[in-house]
């Protein structure tokens, strides 16, 4: 309902486990490890427990995005099963011949056991993964822990990862379960957020929704909402998804105490001092809703959507909207917005370090043209070398794209420095970018890190003969990932590159001047200036003097940047806060494209 009035292209707080908004904070980074740490670790059990929507589940679809592909994963998400009825679920998702309807139990261990032998010789590893794993009965604890006995005299055939909430610690804490409890090689607690996660949390979900401007949530509010919810994610997404309706209904572009107040009230029942919303209010929103049908003619929603995130290049006349950055450049506001600001509310300021559409513009723009479905993907040709958004009939196979894809990744640099608009000169590709005033970065954050940065990149990708090769990433969202063959964007299932990627990639970045890779208290120079003024434009103060110093002032708000974009908070000025320095203060730089399935592909 709202995200039309606060220039959302998405509902930023859904409660679906969408990896897409996955917030990695050092709690959900080390969660993810210990997962990836299980696939190798050579059998037994992982343990991963945590509160009611802590971002258990999450986490989890993350690092399915993550599998190598040597891996045959089981997921099972409703564990409400007799010793039986797990073995052949289990048979079904490692895509078993369908047992007979009489099978014993014995009859499913070894059909399950000569499978793990065969997976074994072809050097694949099996890993079960268990959801809500606190339903699980004793006497099927006791089957899994008998299942972790199939081995080699080298290695155990089968890895474990049991999810679930607090009350699994304390099953396996049980005598009965010593067993079991022995074989669990790493064991993880996924915390609630703190206060300052908490803030973090809520701008980095409205980043990825595609908020241009400042956040409805003032700074302020951050405590009352942690203890309003605990810092549990889930709460956290019931509790804003309420207030910015409430805010809507109200015609505010800010939240403030009464209404989140009351939208805690009804989400989770009386709160002190609260006081439910009006019912006038709720039926101001509908009548907006009707309204706003009348006023839009029938002009769909996404096709605004398309252009508000549209590329920013040197003719462009509709300002870019980085999908991981809360400060990036504002369109300008739809002439037909539902509801007019309260004279209170804080209007939202434009980056001018990018061009904004023109007052006509936004009043009647022309929806864009949707291209008509076919046989052949996307193509890149915008501005910068993307489209605003991939729109794809289906998904491709992956192998099939792989075949002439370079192993070298050095050999896919000069096609991303495109991307830039540069050209690479004669000599090491990373040096040669550096002539064009662009850096390498490499990593091994895999999509989940790709997601946080936003921009295309090389991905290592293994072929069908397990060989690594190099692919162009140009689009990455909810609908599957976007590779660059040729000049055509070919899209693919995000579980499928997941399971294929290492999670190594390569990206670049315009650095400042003199570019220093950790600024420390007391440095000056060309890139501390260039830092102090890009937090300027995005806290929308003077820019200060050259000459500045990089002192405690500095690296708080250094630290306070940080936290927003859901980054460590520890005031080292790296390349991928430069990253978002650039994306918060407008600067134009290319973005992975949104993908979007056609009928055919849904």
């Amino acid at each position: 309902m709202y995200k039309q009035f606060f220039q959302l292209r998405h509902a930023p707080f859904s409660i679906a486990p969408d990896p897409h908004y996955l917030f990695m904070s050092e709690r959900h980074r080390e969660a993810l490890a210990h997962l990836l740490f299980g696939v190798d670790a050579g059998g037994g059990f992982v343990l991963l427990t945590g509160e009611i929507g802590a971002g258990k589940t999450t986490v989890c679809r993350c690092f399915l995005e993550q599998v190598p592909r040597n891996c045959n994963v089981a997921y099972i998400f409703n564990p409400r099963l007799t010793a039986v009825e797990l073995l052949r679920t289990i048979c079904e998702e490692f895509r078993l011949p369908p047992p007979a309807s009489d099978s014993s139990v014995k009859d499913l261990v070894d059909r399950l056991n000569a499978h793990l032998l065969a997976a074994h010789a072809e050097g694949r590893n099996n890993v079960l993964i268990i959801d809500e794993a606190q339903n699980l009965s004793l006497s099927v604890l006791e089957q899994l822990r008998l299942l972790t006995n199939l081995e080699t005299s080298e290695r155990k055939l089968l890895q474990i990862i049991l999810i679930g909430q607090p009350e699994l610690r304390d099953m396996l804490a049980r005598p009965e379960l010593e067993q079991l409890a022995q074989r669990v090689i790493a064991r993880y607690h996924l915390d609630a957020l703190s206060a300052p996660e908490t803030g973090a949390y809520i701008n980095h979900r409205l980043a990825v929704a595609g908020l241009p401007g400042d956040s409805p949530f003032p700074p302020r509010l951050t405590r009352l909402i942690h203890r309003i919810t605990r810092g549990v994610p889930r709460r956290i997404n019931l509790l804003c998804d309420r207030a910015l309706l409430g805010a809507y209904a109200g015609g505010m572009r800010r939240v403030d105490r009464g209404i989140l107040r009351a939208a805690a009230a009804e989400v989770f029942g009386a709160q002190p001092g609260a006081q439910p919303y009006r019912p006038y209010a709720i039926a101001g929103v509908l009548a907006l809703l009707a309204g706003g049908a009348l006023l839009a003619g029938g002009w769909n929603w996404r096709d605004v959507a398309s252009l508000v995130h549209a590329p920013v290049a040197e003719t462009a006349t509709v300002a870019a909207t980085a999908p991981a950055t809360p400060a990036a450049a504002v369109p300008a506001k739809a002439a037909d917005a539902p509801v007019p600001p309260s004279p209170d509310a804080s209007p939202v300021p434009s980056a001018p370090a990018a061009p904004v559409a023109s007052a006509s513009a936004a009043a009647s723009p022309a929806p864009p043209a949707d291209p008509a479905p076919g046989p052949g993907p996307a193509s890149v040709t915008a501005a910068l070398g993307l489209e605003p958004v991939v729109r794809a009939t289906g998904l491709s196979e992956i192998g099939s794209l792989l075949n002439g894809a370079p192993a070298d990744e050095q050999a896919q640099l000069a096609g991303l420095a495109r991307f830039w608009k540069s050209t690479l000169g004669e000599g090491e590709p990373c040096k040669a970018a550096l002539a064009a005033g662009l850096h390498c970065f490499q990593s091994a954050g895999g999509l989940a890190e790709l997601r946080q940065l936003g921009r295309p990149a090389i991905i290592a990708v293994r072929d069908d003969a397990g060989i690594q090769r190099h692919m162009l990433l140009v689009a990455l969202g909810t609908a599957g990932a976007g590779l660059q063959v040729g000049d055509q964007v070919r899209m693919v299932s995000l579980v499928t590159l997941g399971r294929r990627m290492p999670g190594r990639f390569l990206t670049l970045w315009r650095a400042p001047q003199d570019f220093r890779a950790n600024l420390k208290p007391g440095d000056r120079g060309a890139d501390v200036d260039w830092v102090a003024a890009r937090l300027a434009v995005i806290n929308n103060y003077a820019e200060p003097e050259p000459g500045r110093q990089y002192d405690a002032a500095l690296a708080r708000e250094v630290r306070t940047f940080q936290a927003a974009q859901g980054l460590p908070a520890d005031g080292i000025v790296g390349p991928k806060t430069m990253m978002a320095l650039n994306g918060a203060a407008g600067v134009p730089e290319p973005q992975l494209a949104e993908p979007q399935l056609g009928a055919q592909g849904k």
